[in-house]
């Protein structure tokens, strides 16, 4: 048995900063935005729009786009660092929003890799027979891990989710090959918001900021464009795949010069490794289901396609699928 992906969705907060809102924040400009990274505007979430509810809106997408009811559905996996509440998880929350009232429900962090890691994960229960139909969401809220007044991080981050319905079906393909670094994980960090500062008193409100996003932008960008191309190579080479016949190569957007860094890398010209990085910034676990919602909204998936996702992140972990459209 094999995951089939029948349909994808997505879904972006109304709500928009370009790079000049963030000028008005922080000492930057759009053209030094726009020629670091590649990011023009994010959708950044208002009042009352949770992670929840920003992924549930990407799952009715993606079952109205599958053809399948939200009954049908018995495993749902949220790929996020951002959720609105520990308890409960994020996957029990969309499960009510929806109505799958029969799915097991369970949210997973790999950050920005994590929806790699999900699409995994799913694939190995639909594999083993367990369960029959899947639902995977890549969803974060960022804005809310944001240090506004930190230029390095701000200009970076955005909200959105997006997500993939997985039928369990007899032929199929799927490969993947991922890893972790955890000695490399201080250069990605967020601390836990559950601590209160040392002698703080319980209601002082007083906020530690580790809580907030930090990034070596400088070894992220070395990792990302060292780490990405050798995880794909190495899974071309187990499934004797050449790189030449991948019609796309749907990457984790962090950075535009990191997309292009990976093509260069593996001698492709960058038209088949599309970006949507200029609309939505980094959305973490989001980035890579939202793009794929993208090309198949616009009809550029055709049936055959071999497309290789792939992505990099927090822990630090890395990885990429191969998968037959």
């Amino acid at each position: 048995m094999i995951g089939k992906i029948e349909g994808t969705g997505a879904y972006a907060p109304v709500q928009i900063w370009d790079n000049n809102r963030l000028a008005e924040l922080v000492d930057t400009n759009d053209e030094w935005i726009r020629e670091r990274t590649g990011i023009v505007k994010r959708h950044v979430a208002e009042e009352g729009e949770t992670t929840a509810l920003i992924a549930a809106k990407a799952a009715e997408a993606a079952l109205e786009n599958a053809g399948v009811s939200a009954e049908e559905i018995d495993l749902i996996i949220v790929a996020t660092t951002s959720p609105g509440n520990l308890v409960p998880n994020t996957a029990c929350e969309v499960q009510h929003l929806i109505g799958a009232s029969h799915a097991t429900c369970f949210d997973l962090n790999g950050a920005c890799t994590g929806f790699i890691f999900a699409l995994n994960t799913a694939q190995a229960y639909l594999a083993q027979g367990i369960y029959s139909n899947a639902l995977i969401v890549g969803a974060e809220c960022l804005s809310n891990l944001v240090d506004w007044t930190d230029r390095s991080t701000c200009i970076l981050f955005g909200d959105g989710a997006g997500a993939a319905v997985l039928r369990a079906v007899e032929e199929g393909y799927y490969a993947q090959m991922t890893h972790s670094m955890g000695s490399k994980g201080s250069v990605l960090t967020c601390a836990s918001r559950n601590k209160r500062l040392p002698g703080a008193r319980m209601d002082s409100g007083a906020q530690d900021p580790k809580t907030f996003l930090h990034m070596d932008g400088g070894e992220v960008f070395k990792f990302a464009v060292s780490r990405m191309p050798e995880a794909i190579k190495e899974l071309l080479r187990q499934e004797q795949t050449a790189a030449e016949e991948i019609d796309y190569f749907i990457l984790h957007q962090a950075n535009a010069r990191i997309v292009s860094a990976v093509a260069k890398k593996l001698g492709l010209d960058l038209d088949r490794f599309p970006m949507n990085i200029t609309e939505y910034g980094n959305t973490s676990s989001a980035s890579i289901p939202i793009l794929l919602d993208e090309l198949n909204q616009a009809g550029k998936l055709k049936r055959g396609m071999k497309l290789v996702l792939a992505g990099f992140g927090g822990g630090l972990s890395y990885g990429a699928s191969l998968i037959v459209w």
